[in-house]
């Protein structure tokens, strides 16, 4: 029997130099992360953002591969197949943040919506290991509180794209299929009353807000990338109201590198605003969608640029993607 303080060195969640958590409190998605370490076995490689779990991921995408030969049957294709980087429509104008900030403050005016404590978010995730084809594992997670701060998260397997087809997720670190909308998860956790990022409201004033932001992922000096990051990890703790969501759009506005595209519809069926970050060199394009209308944060989608023939990966191939609903 394994000594448990040895596994619990190999089994970190939250890495000394990574944006999240890095020397807090484990938070409940870190406590899942830090049980399947400890009884499944550990991915040989991990790559920035993209979480390398054959388990419950928070976010993303993967190539289509053939996986008739790990899964077996042609009947399992089609709830294997990935969805393609997004596009943005041809001859779509693209709009300034700035501009789209101004929006943002006008929607906001009236205050609805108002900011809520919680997440609703549908995910892809690449799961990789060295020698094996990547996989594709869709989820959605429901967060919800209650008033004594106690809360609640359901995780299912779906994948909105092909609702009521087999999906495939991870059964003790080997893929397999399961009903669309198979319970994953369903856990109640005891009340929290931490005061810090992002537990924390978030401000919906831009100065303040930055600061949030960089305090939620441990930084003086908040780079596009960390800000992008910040914002995954609040949205997947807060629905953002009208206000926090124009003040977003805002702190988006100041952040160097962030281009727009224009229009995209994301797949959830949405339409949005495309701004890239990156997308030269090896460390990935990040590509933030945005509610033409309110500022609202839609999406965020992770593609690599350059090829990982060992991993069955290729430059354009999508990393991870997250869908953030109300």
């Amino acid at each position: 029997m394994p000594d448990e303080l040895d596994l619990l060195r190999h089994a970190n969640p939250v890495p000394s130099d990574g944006p999240y958590f890095g020397d807090g409190p484990l938070d409940h998605r870190a406590e899942r992360q830090l049980d399947r370490l400890l009884h499944r076995p550990r991915p040989t490689r991990r790559t920035p953002r993209a979480r390398l779990l054959w388990g419950l991921a928070a976010t993303g995408v993967v190539l289509a591969t053939a996986l008739t030969v790990l899964l077996g049957g042609p009947n399992t294709q089609p709830a294997l197949a990935a969805p393609r980087p997004l596009t943005v429509r041809a001859h779509s104008t693209p709009v300034p943040l700035a501009q789209l900030a101004e929006l943002a403050d006008a929607a906001a005016a009236g205050g609805s919506p108002r900011l809520r404590k919680g997440t609703h978010v549908q995910s892809w995730s690449l799961g990789m290991t060295e020698g094996k084809p990547p996989v594709t594992l869709p989820e959605e997670r429901v967060v919800r509180w209650r008033a004594d701060d106690s809360h609640t998260e359901l995780v299912v397997a779906t994948d909105p794209r092909r609702p009521g087809r087999p999906v495939l997720t991870d059964a003790g670190g080997d893929p397999r299929l399961v009903a669309d909308g198979h319970v994953l998860s369903r856990t109640t956790y005891p009340p929290s009353w931490s005061d810090a990022p992002p537990e924390a409201p978030p401000p919906h004033t831009p100065a303040a807000l930055r600061a949030y932001l960089a305090e939620t992922v441990r930084t003086d000096s908040l780079t596009t990338p960390q800000l992008l990051d910040a914002l995954a990890v609040v949205l997947d703790h807060w629905m953002l109201g009208a206000r926090e969501s124009a003040a977003v759009v805002r702190v988006l506005a100041d952040a160097e590198g962030l281009r727009p595209l224009g229009q995209v519809t994301d797949r959830l069926g949405r339409p949005g605003q495309a701004y890239v970050y990156g997308g030269e060199g090896g460390g990935g394009r990040r590509m933030l969608i945005l509610d033409p209308r309110t500022g609202a944060v839609l999406g965020l989608e992770t593609t690599f640029t350059q090829a990982e023939p060992e991993y069955g990966v290729e430059a354009g191939d999508v990393m991870e993607y997250s869908a953030w609903m109300r």
